[in-house]
């Protein structure tokens, strides 16, 4: 119903839309006031327990509990950050000088930054990795390509072989990122495969490695994505470069969007220092006495973290593919207006949606073979996803949870589309009141997203407790109200796709 109705949804009053607006807006800053006071009352524990830091704030603490956070700003400060520089630098010396020159030169430069990052030995591991998958693609025979893949990321998970690989580095942060990096260049692989199994894109195998080698060590990309196929990358890298494109127009575009990373590194950073919700998050006996407002101020903070991050995470990596002259995936579209698990999907990681839709979803059926094809590939999808992440047990229910409300939205839309239940609604509901009734769907929808986000986030027990506690002991008296805001947010949802800014 909700994706049926996306262009066709009816004008609501102005003053009904600012009551929305105000009420969203309004419950966000209350809940993360009541969240700010619960973290400050409990700052003295807080900082026994989870050994805050010392903030750059004055007078207040920092929260480093959020593992992607600390890592990814610590290796950003020690090296990352530089390297980045670096390729733009590179790219537009190359661009200007010998534009011939640009793709090899970052090649090479993207190569001798993993070397000195995750040193030889793990770059090794990376080249066998792409060795094997290449040679397997040669077979075009995608179900072969597929077990080459997944039993290269299963290495990811044995005990033996982590050992050996620990041992090469002095820190288990530089372990880390050489598994992040095994991770996402595994994505890469299996689309360079997969493409050439379909449609084999270039005559020559040396070129074709030439141009794996270009696809898999893009340094914008490498460690952290977002994800763009290998054929989009190909198509893209090989376009001439727009005349149009004066030093001028690039310089004030990369003025713009570094400023737009850095207020949201701001944000992100302001987050963590009036809020702790990462440490509250962790201690079950905080998540039982947080009041009713601060609890779900805590699932607000940590999904609007959440996004915040990823736009910081994905927009430096993107504005450098940008001036690349690619086309990078959209920057993650804020999760508070996001009222369906399909929205959710569709618009946060839209690189890897389009990845799993074009080496998942089609290739096995998808909604072009029947109901049966639909579910299966939707499932073995997430089922990806679980396993890509690491498949550990809340990454399985979070998976069950987003399959589960996925599959539901879909048989919402088809229950609505039937010609006995479309001719029931549109006799009896005018059109701004059949809006409002998908607002209404949308909030328990959005609700059970929200739970799904928290067990992604914070584990099986945030989830537990935050179900325990709105909905089956606040039945009547924390659920009623939070599926009101709920369903604001999603008048707002609403709102904003149908008139995009």
């Amino acid at each position: 119903m909700t994706s049926k109705s996306k262009g066709q949804l009816a004008a609501l009053p102005r003053t009904e839309i600012l009551a929305y607006w105000v009420l969203s807006f309004g419950s966000h800053l209350y809940s993360f006031y009541e969240l700010h006071r619960f973290s400050t009352e409990h700052e003295a524990g807080l900082e026994r327990e989870f050994q805050l830091e010392k903030g750059l704030l004055k007078h207040f603490k920092r929260d480093p509990t959020d593992f992607e956070w600390s890592f990814w700003s610590e290796w950003a400060k020690k090296s990352l950050l530089w390297t980045l520089i670096g390729h733009g630098l590179i790219s537009r010396l190359t661009s200007i000088f010998s534009p011939k020159l640009r793709v090899p030169a970052l090649l090479v430069y993207g190569l001798v930054a993993a070397c000195s990052v995750l040193g030889v030995k793990g770059v090794a591991v990376l080249l066998v990795h792409l060795g094997l998958s290449f040679s397997v693609a040669q077979l075009r025979r995608p179900a072969l390509s597929w077990t080459c893949s997944l039993l290269l990321l299963s290495t990811l998970h044995i005990q033996p072989l982590q050992e050996i690989q620990r041992d090469w580095y002095k820190t288990e942060e530089e372990y880390y990122l050489l598994l992040f990096s095994v991770a996402v260049c595994g994505l890469r692989f299996i689309s360079f495969s997969l493409e050439h199994c379909w449609r084999p894109l270039e005559p020559g195998g040396a070129e074709q490695l030439y141009w794996l080698f270009s696809y898999s060590f893009y340094h914008p990309l490498f460690y952290n994505g977002p994800i763009i196929t290998y054929k989009d990358y190909i198509q893209q890298m090989r376009r001439p470069a727009e005349e149009s494109d004066t030093d001028k127009a690039v310089y004030s575009y990369l003025l713009l969007r570094a400023g737009r990373i850095f207020l949201w590194w701001l944000i992100a950073e302001y987050m963590i220092h009036v809020m702790y919700m990462h440490s509250i998050q962790t201690n079950e006996t905080y998540l039982e006495i947080l009041p009713p407002w601060a609890l779900g101020g805590l699932a607000l903070a940590l999904v609007q973290f959440f996004y915040v991050k990823y736009l910081v995470l994905f927009g430096l990596p993107s504005m450098l593919a940008t001036l690349d002259e690619l086309v990078p995936p959209k920057l993650p579209r804020c999760v508070s207006i996001m009222y369906s698990f399909t929205g959710m999907w569709r618009h946060f990681d839209e690189g890897l949606y389009r990845w799993l839709i074009r080496y998942i979803y089609v290739p096995l059926g998808g909604s072009h073979h029947g109901l049966l094809y639909k579910v299966l590939s939707t499932g073995l999808a997430f089922g990806f996803v679980c396993l890509w992440h690491g498949g550990h047990d809340y990454l399985q229910y979070w998976a069950l949870m987003n399959w589960a409300g996925v599959l539901v939205e879909n048989g919402l839309k088809t229950l609505f589309a039937s010609s006995f239940i479309h001719s029931i609604v549109e006799h009896n509901f005018s059109a701004p009141m059949k809006r409002r009734c998908i607002a209404l769907l949308s909030a328990f929808s959005t609700a059970m997203l929200i739970l799904s986000n928290l067990v992604f986030l914070g584990g099986i027990h945030v989830g537990r407790i935050f179900w325990k506690r709105v909905f089956v002991q606040g039945w009547s008296t924390i659920a009623p109200p939070m599926l009101a805001f709920l369903y604001c947010f999603a008048q707002i949802g609403l709102e904003w796709t149908s008139h995009p800014p």
